[in-house]
């Protein structure tokens, strides 16, 4: 049985928006960050890449910088867009280190882990939302 993506609509209610396509993202590897009851990360958060953010999350046992070719996994830099899990962002967020967050390619199911106002807050347009 195939597994099968939640309905695809971001935080603000509206169609969830591509987050990137190179590095290709997502719970899925489909460019978005769709999700499903199989991913219990809930890579759900849209965000851009720091150096900060980068650091504390290879601190935090995730390196996402170091290239992992036979995982077809090229390694993060700064300014990348990536899925990220919904908890590892608000930890990052409790620890003033999280990254700004793309609404518009965010997932609704996010919201089960990091309330709006905290996404809002972190919004690349602030002004979104």
């Amino acid at each position: 049985m195939a597994i099968r993506p939640d309905p695809s609509v971001n935080v603000l209610g509206g169609p969830l928006e591509t987050c990137s396509a190179d590095p290709m993202t997502g719970f899925f590897r489909n460019g978005a960050c769709d999700t499903c009851a199989e991913d219990s990360g809930s890579h759900t958060v849209c965000a851009v890449m720091t150096a900060e953010f980068l650091a504390y999350s290879r601190y935090f046992g995730n390196d996402l910088s170091t290239p992992r070719p036979e995982y077809g996994f090229p390694g993060l830099t700064p300014g990348d867009r990536w899925c990220l899990c919904a908890g590892r962002f608000l930890q990052a967020h409790e620890e003033g280190v999280a990254p700004q967050v793309n609404l518009a390619a965010t997932h609704r199911r996010a919201l089960e882990v990091v309330p709006l106002e905290v996404l809002q807050s972190h919004a690349l347009d602030r002004a979104a939302g």
